[in-house]
């Protein structure tokens, strides 16, 4: 069995301090933002309970799905990585990055050269485009598939974006790990569903995503953005592909989106006939500490019980 750790969403905090010059920006609404309502919810506290946990439980991997900063300032780049080092060696620890981590034109680049151990693929499979994306990395027998939906929007949006470019050396890599029966999971920052995030925090290209599942497969997709624990499933080359949310990593207060969170998924078997268990683990109270919430088996609805919503 091969136990894959999710996380994301840990926005690390405190906010360090920002120049007037660094505020020239959309970054002023992020500050505001921080301040008026991340600070209070988004703490190192509750965040260092689930890596605590998290890390007990002994993962094979782990994939942290974006957003581990707040401003993408060059000191949270350099904290953002230092935390990627916490949690275990590169090569068994893999990240792509959230809309925070491209917050502002030039951000992504920067982050991306500072994370590449964490990105760094197997050699010949498909070139990537400039920030290192799509790549693979084969542990065992899963490939973990690293898509980049980043990128620098305007003020008060948080959208993504998966373009064709990409589609097409993805689509050359989940061909290549099918063939050599890899289970094949697809890590991306933003959800590739229709309707699961608001229009102003919406993916574009939700349906060059689906179609590229739908001619080449895939057995899992991993997303956060969100902040929230949900179960989507979309056609696949011949079957239903879950695509698993999680819950911010940090979150403290859970007015309104859940406490923090992390998965794990227990893949088992081999190619034709994978099982996968889905075993959510978080904070039960604000001083209390991490439990497993919820197990269930990933098994597409109708088959023998309905887990999730079919949305395409």
């Amino acid at each position: 069995m091969f136990r894959l750790a999710h996380i994301s969403d840990v926005h690390l905090g405190p906010l360090p301090d920002v120049t007037y010059r660094e505020l020239a920006s959309k970054r002023i609404t992020g500050y505001v933002n921080w301040h008026r309502n991340r600070a209070s919810r988004l703490n190192v506290g509750a965040l260092g309970a689930i890596v605590a946990d998290m890390l007990a439980s002994v993962p094979d991997h782990i994939a942290v799905t974006g957003d581990l900063m707040n401003l993408a300032l060059e000191v949270e780049i350099e904290l953002a990585r230092e935390w990627l080092a916490s949690l275990g060696e590169p090569n068994s620890v893999s990240v792509v990055p959230g809309n925070h981590d491209a917050y502002v034109p030039g951000a992504l680049k920067k982050a991306c050269i500072a994370w590449r151990p964490w990105t760094a693929g197997e050699t010949g499979w498909a070139k990537a485009n400039e920030h290192g994306f799509p790549y693979i990395r084969v542990r065992d027998k899963v490939a973990i598939i690293g898509v980049s939906s980043a990128r620098a929007s305007a003020p008060f949006l948080a959208t993504g974006s998966f373009s064709a470019e990409q589609a097409g050396r993805l689509g050359r890599i989940l061909d290549r790990a099918g063939d050599e029966g890899l289970f094949r999971v697809i890590m991306i920052h933003h959800p590739p569903v229709r309707g699961a995030a608001p229009s102003h925090k919406r993916l574009y290209g939700i349906g060059t995503f689906q179609d590229t599942l739908r001619r080449h497969g895939a057995e899992l997709v991993l997303h956060g953005h969100t902040h929230l624990p949900t179960l989507y499933w979309i056609g696949g080359r011949g079957s239903l592909v879950p695509v698993v949310g999680v819950a911010a990593g940090g979150e403290s207060h859970g007015v309104e989106k859940p406490l923090a969170q992390y998965n794990l998924l227990e893949i088992s078997g081999q190619a034709g006939d994978w099982t996968v268990e889905l075993v959510r683990h978080g904070l039960t109270g604000q001083t209390s500490g991490v439990a497993q919430l919820s197990r269930e088996p990933l098994v597409p609805p109708g088959v023998s019980r309905t887990a999730g919503n079919v949305k395409a």
